[in-house]
């Protein structure tokens, strides 16, 4: 055989083509390892199994969807509307929760990221009501942070002091609103 240029470069377009194949077909089979199998014994076309898969994809995106709007749905989290989208920013409103059982009391509080001194109220005005802070932490999702604080209304607390204390709070986070 002749060392000419020409049977070279057909053997390396060859070789090059070939490695392509092997790689096409590696790729092909983890793909569809990935997908859900039917349980009939027939073969499936690479085509159809393209198909299956392209199918596939789609469908689990639009599960995927439904799933995230479930949850912003269940965490009271709306859609931004057409005005914050087009680049305005969303000040929220202040939100609090108090939920009393006994002695405990759970103070959610949903507040914008430009109001950090309403949690520190929030926890001063607790210990000015005679009650312990036990536990409190925040999450922040998109625009929002979401302060959650434990506390035990302590025997040093005024009688109903829970209730005093959940009035007061929510008179402050009404407060607040009307800026």
């Amino acid at each position: 055989m002749e060392n000419n240029p020409t049977s070279s470069s057909r053997t390396d377009r060859k070789t090059i083509e070939k490695n392509r194949r092997n790689h096409m077909k590696t790729l092909y089979s983890k793909l569809n390892s990935l997908v859900p199998q039917h349980k009939s014994k027939e073969v499936v076309s690479l085509p159809d199994q393209l198909y299956e898969a392209a199918n596939y994809i789609k469908k689990m995106q639009a599960t995927l969807e439904k799933m995230k709007e479930k949850k912003d749905r269940l965490m009271g989290i709306e859609k931004p509307s057409a005005s914050l989208s087009s680049g305005g920013v969303g000040l929220r409103s202040p939100q609090i929760e108090i939920h009393e059982v006994g002695s405990a009391l759970e103070v959610v509080l949903i507040t914008g990221l430009d109001c950090q001194f309403m949690f520190n109220e929030t926890i001063r005005m607790l210990h000015e009501e005679g009650a312990e802070v036990v536990n409190a932490g925040f999450s922040v999702i998109e625009d929002k942070v979401f302060h959650t604080i434990h506390s035990k209304v302590g025997e040093s607390a005024p009688v109903n002091g829970a209730a005093r204390i959940s009035e007061r709070l929510k008179k402050f986070v009404d407060g607040a609103n009307s800026f």
